[in-house]
């Protein structure tokens, strides 16, 4: 049994490294801020939930609670991250437009916009 929780601890371990240094590696090649997102998000995220897999088929069950909260601390922050960085640099105009397929942050912040413009207009009244 030892054997094969050791084989299966290793391939846990080796593939989320992987899926690290690939996420590394697509955040130093990749062209624009979205793509380079989409892998420090979604790779980097995966390379450590495989990593703490593999750590916590090794630590005692007592002690594998620290790294369940690692785990719940990087599936929840991360996407918040990603949306916040996203938007900061669509806002900045770091994003290649062009290259998104359906913009609808686009039509979002000209309804914005145009809200406020209305209210502006009004006095600074909001629309009732």
């Amino acid at each position: 049994m030892s054997l094969v929780l050791n084989l299966l601890t290793g391939v846990f371990v080796i593939t989320g490294a992987s899926f690290s240094l690939l996420a590394a590696i697509g955040v130093l090649r990749f062209p624009d801020p979205i793509s380079r997102l989409h892998a420090a998000a979604k790779a980097q995220t995966l390379g450590v939930l495989l990593v703490m897999v593999g750590v916590a088929c090794q630590t005692p069950a007592k002690e594998a609670v620290v790294l369940v909260l690692v785990v719940v601390f990087q599936l929840i922050t991360v996407p918040v991250l990603g949306q916040v960085l996203g938007r900061t640099a669509y806002r900045t105009n770091v994003v290649h437009r062009e290259s998104l397929s359906p913009d609808e942050l686009a039509e979002r912040l000209a309804a914005d916009e145009e809200a406020e413009a209305g209210a502006e207009r009004d006095g600074g009244r909001p629309a009732s």
